[in-house]
């Protein structure tokens, strides 16, 4: 039956408070391309920044590798641009968040979700001076919910085996928040869909990250399982998190680490 798609690529962000909508990109349907109010000259330039952000040959026409790609699940922030970061950089501006699962899919126990989720964030504070606090009541930085179809975000869901999931940049209101499609089957194993895989990679895009042309990345646009316990972050990955937040292995964050060690200790 071919692939599915990770998330929507038409996608709605959150930078500096002001709401910035991909509008003109390209939107993702199960295994169908469909580009939206778009020219004809429009539609030939968007296939060709998608051939050219894969590495395939430029030639503007839905040729066999260009559907080939389509075809692969994957996430919905947009493939057309070159860039690691989103447009303008939006990031957190403190280094210790909150995140809330507010709603919980029926896939798997809220203790197997509760551990993939801590674990797909844990792979970005171990790269960067981030630190993750859950909170089990009222508003956190990143809400976490699995929604089914229209979920009041403009970014409805589309039932099984087509969109996963979507995630915003950091920001006021939406910013941050990550939503599953709910009707997914989500596991913490290689069948249906591994949850901490396609977490981790929507974490990136709630911290900053927009997708990269590296295929051996996290933020690569499509899905390929990753094992949770053995999963380390790509360089390409800990390069773009540590563009946003610095290293956390520099002089003044390892001096505030010990500073904090030091107190609990006490």
């Amino acid at each position: 039956e071919g692939f599915l798609i990770l998330c929507k690529a038409v996608h709605f962000f959150v930078i500096s408070s002001s709401p910035f909508l991909e509008g003109e990109l390209v939107m993702y349907k199960r295994t169908t391309y469909s580009f939206r109010s778009l020219g004809g000259n429009s539609t030939t330039r968007k296939i060709q920044q998608m051939q050219a952000f894969f590495g395939l040959q430029v030639t503007g026409k839905l040729d066999y590798s260009t559907m080939d790609i389509i075809k692969r699940p994957r996430c919905g922030v947009p493939d057309v641009a070159n860039y690691r970061l989103f447009p303008g950089e939006p990031k957190w501006k403190k280094r210790t968040l909150t995140y809330r699962i507010k709603k919980y899919t029926s896939s798997l126990t809220q203790a197997e979700v509760n551990k993939a989720v801590e674990m797909g964030l844990r792979t970005w504070s171990a790269a960067a001076p981030l630190s993750f606090i859950r909170a089990k009541t009222g508003e956190a930085d990143i809400m976490i919910s699995f929604e089914n179809g229209d979920h009041g975000d403009s970014y409805p869901f589309d039932g099984p085996r087509g969109t996963l999931a979507h995630a915003f940049a950091p920001g006021e209101g939406l910013g941050g928040d990550t939503h599953f499609d709910n009707a997914e089957k989500w596991t913490m194993g290689m069948n249906g869909f591994n949850l901490f895989t396609v977490a981790a990679h929507e974490f990136g895009h709630a911290l900053g990250l927009a997708h990269s042309t590296d295929p051996s990345s996290l933020m690569y646009p499509t899905y390929k399982y990753q094992h949770p316990f053995s999963f380390r972050l790509p360089k390409d990955d800990v390069k773009g998190i540590q563009a946003l937040y610095g290293n956390t292995y520099s002089s003044a964050n390892l001096a505030v680490r010990m500073h904090i060690k030091m107190q609990v200790e006490k």
